[in-house]
């Protein structure tokens, strides 16, 4: 069964807000947006709010969606992740840490990328010029390496 989740990342005066995931959490040691599993009847809009408040401390403003991508890990013949991907500029508050993990702005010509999901250099550079995506991304089973990858670029 395929887990549906969102991802949002905070792109503000040139730079990104990341969460590097903390031990035992999926994906931890990585830098990340953040973001989580949708809830039953919850749309993908309203999970990045509410992950992005619980992750975070801050309320965002408008969300800017750029598409889904669909995660594969070992051979399976549905998705395991289906990922929906936003950003965002506005928000109230200050970034306040959570047991998620570590948060940390990186200026956007400082993404760090080799402490990410092997994935992440193929589509957030897209996102982060506001473009829209769809695609595919197939891992091994443990998620450590990245097999392939087809990722549809609008504008």
């Amino acid at each position: 069964m395929t887990t549906e989740a969102t991802l949002l990342t905070i792109i503000k005066d040139g730079r990104i807000l990341l969460l590097r995931k903390a031990p035992g959490r999926f994906g931890e040691g990585k830098w990340n947006g953040v973001g989580g599993k949708t809830r039953p009847g919850e749309t993908p809009e309203d999970c990045a709010r509410r992950e992005t408040l619980e992750e975070t401390g801050l309320i965002v403003r408008s969300l800017t969606p750029h598409g889904t991508l669909r995660h594969y890990f070992g051979q399976t013949e549905e998705p395991d992740w289906t990922v929906h991907h936003f950003s965002a500029s506005e928000y109230e508050g200050e970034p306040k840490e959570s047991e998620e993990g570590e948060l940390r702005w990186f200026p956007l010509d400082r993404i760090p990328y080799d402490q990410m999901w092997q994935d992440d250099i193929h589509w957030l550079p897209h996102q982060i010029e506001g473009r829209r995506f769809q695609g595919d991304v197939y891992f091994n089973s443990d998620g450590s390496r990245m097999l392939r990858h087809t990722i549809d670029v609008e504008g």
